[in-house]
């Protein structure tokens, strides 16, 4: 299993919070949150990891220099922001598997990966995403199904009572991503997602497991206590 981490962000959001560091590196519970999605791959047994870099990625690659895994790990490094879209089509180019995971790197989605690529594999999608129910939200957007499981439409962000949100993990078919007319520079949601939809080659795969993204500084808290839970 082949994965890409989009680890790159800025995390604007929570500066004021944890300075001036990638939101992958802001710390939970005295770790950083990246070292908590290697935990993770490596609880399902992948065997590689692209990281895709981007705003002061020598703090990263300095502190990967004092880890050990049991995976190998590659990276690139985006000269300028690339956006969402960019930044996986850059680290797609390093990949050898058919199909690649990708993680966001500031979201933890406690799903199977491997019923994930199965269900993937199963419905010959193009790309398929990881789907989290959510109740009462405004941060995210909204993706409707079908009955077949393709995603049918994205709703813009808005106030919902309930719906079906972006959990941040995919499965990309690398060759059909690659083939794709798409700038260097593109956003995964706008340009991709949202504007091959009717090609009807994605698929969504709803889970109720554990989600938090730490986007903001109030569920950047909630993430302290929860996770020491979650890893023990």
């Amino acid at each position: 299993m082949e994965c890409i981490i989009l680890a790159g962000g800025l995390g604007t959001r929570l500066k004021n919070t944890i300075g001036e560091i990638p939101k992958c590196m802001a710390p939970v519970n005295q770790q950083p949150f990246l070292l908590y999605l290697f935990e993770f791959l490596e609880q399902h047994q992948c065997n590689r990891i692209i990281l895709s870099l981007g705003y002061k990625s020598e703090i990263i690659l300095e502190w990967l220099q004092n880890q050990t895994s049991s995976f190998e790990i590659d990276f690139v490094i985006e000269k300028e922001p690339l956006g969402t879209g960019g930044g996986i089509q850059l680290a797609l180019k390093k990949c050898i598997d058919e199909d690649v995971i990708i993680l966001n790197g500031d979201t933890f989605f406690d799903v199977s990966l491997n019923e994930l690529m199965s269900f993937h594999s199963s419905k010959n999608a193009s790309t398929t995403l990881a789907l989290k129910e959510m109740k009462n939200y405004d941060r995210y957007g909204t993706v409707h199904l079908d009955a077949e499981k393709h995603i049918a439409t994205f709703e813009e962000k808005k106030i919902k009572t309930q719906g079906l949100i972006n959990g941040g993990i995919y499965v990309i078919n690398r060759k059909e991503f690659l083939n794709k007319s798409l700038p260097e520079k593109f956003s995964f949601e706008k340009d991709y997602l949202e504007a091959f939809v009717d090609e009807q080659k994605f698929y969504g795969k709803e889970d109720e497991v554990y989600f938090i993204d730490i986007g903001i500084p109030e569920d950047y808290q909630k993430a302290q206590e929860d996770f020491k839970k979650l890893f023990r």
